[in-house]
């Protein structure tokens, strides 16, 4: 029997992800909480963890790092923008379906993700395989994928110390990244690493965050 948890905000949205892991009589839901911070207050590691979030942004990508500590992953979101399939992949998701999945490729994506495999919705392997395709023009820039991570989040506000918190590293790690990044984009401020991380398709304006304090 598979252990579940689900992590979704919405209370309706959440009763409904219940029942459809629920029907399936080879999974147990074990949690069921509105976000990932109650999630970790259960101190447990489960088979499959679903997480549904409104949209995919920087922030987002560090919810589904500490999701999957919990457990393989399975991201339920809409990814229209930056950043994509591929970084939420990176970030740790076993799975990612549509929001407007339809509910036998849900079942089957909490199937597939439970078992230990990787799943993809079938209305995403278009905008997956486009993304696959400009990953390598992408990486030319040079930078590893931990640089552009924090990319992403100084693009998006955050302060060094709060990027060392959201990546788990010390501020000296983070001070180093940056310095590494404005070496290998030839960029001196933030505003140019901004315009720099637009360009390469890490970060979208339309999608900027306002970091917590």
């Amino acid at each position: 029997m598979y252990q579940v948890a689900i992590v979704v905000e919405h209370p309706i949205s959440r009763a409904g992800m219940e029942k459809l892991a629920s029907d399936d009589t080879g999974m147990a839901v074990v949690a069921a909480v509105g976000s990932v911070e109650e999630l970790t207050h259960h101190a447990g590691s489960y088979d499959m963890v679903v997480l549904d979030l409104p949209q995919i942004s920087v922030a987002a990508l560090d919810t589904v790092a500490r999701a999957a500590a919990s457990g393989p992953t399975l991201v339920s979101s809409v990814w229209d923008g930056s950043p994509t399939l591929l970084a939420t992949i990176r970030a740790g998701a076993r799975g990612c379906i549509s929001r407007f999945a339809e509910q036998r490729d849900v079942r089957e994506a909490m199937r597939v993700t439970a078992q230990g495999g990787f799943y993809l919705c079938p209305r995403m392997v278009g905008r997956f395989q486009v993304e696959l395709a400009s990953a390598g023009a992408e990486e030319q820039s040079g930078l590893a994928p931990r640089e552009i991570e924090t990319l992403r989040f100084i693009a998006s506000g955050y302060t060094h110390a709060q990027i060392a918190t959201r990546m788990g590293l010390s501020q000296a790690t983070v001070n180093t990244y940056a310095k590494r990044i404005r070496a290998k984009l030839n960029v001196n401020n933030k505003a140019d690493l901004t315009r720099m991380a637009i360009e390469l398709g890490h970060f979208s304006q339309s999608r900027r965050t306002s970091p917590a304090a």
